[in-house]
């Protein structure tokens, strides 16, 4: 049985909201999205983010989650596709970009609350799942850049 202390619990609230929020938006902007590439990354990632809801659930719980389960490896680095680059986007594309814009903002955001709560935490098996569900969350991040990258909707400089 794991015990928390009071900001333990308070930091994990937190990472509950914020993997509520990351489902709630993945979901929707998979049925928002206009690429069936981009819908298919978007309803990964929301069953992604469930797993985590239900670890950081687990842990609140007293309980102490089983980690891998093999959600997501590192993703090969995008090449955008030939004529991507600077053409203008189609509405629908300005639509996608958006979306893709938005999630990588809130995967930055989320993943630096990781980062807080993981340093907070007395239990090591905790601190390592936190870990986990950080790594994933940074994978997201890493999942739409090249998403974006692929398209032409983001050059880095």
């Amino acid at each position: 049985m794991i015990q928390l202390t009071q900001k333990e619990r308070l930091l994990l609230e937190d990472q509950k909201a914020h993997e509520e929020l990351c489902i709630l938006k993945y979901s929707s902007y998979a049925q928002q999205a206009r690429d069936p590439e981009l819908k298919q990354l978007f309803s990964t990632y929301a069953g992604h983010e469930q797993q985590h809801l239900n670890s950081i659930n687990q842990i609140l719980s007293g309980q102490a989650p089983a980690m891998g389960g093999g959600q997501q490896q590192g993703q090969a680095q995008a090449q955008p596709s030939p004529g991507a680059i600077n053409q203008p986007l189609t509405a629908e594309a300005q639509n996608d970009a958006a979306l893709c814009q938005d999630m990588l903002s809130t995967e930055k955001y989320v993943s630096a609350t990781y980062d807080t709560a993981i340093f907070e935490m007395t239990n090591a098996q905790v601190r390592q799942v936190l870990n986990h569900i950080q790594k994933e969350e940074q994978q997201h991040g890493e999942g739409i850049f090249n998403y974006m990258q692929s398209k032409g909707y983001y050059q880095p400089k």
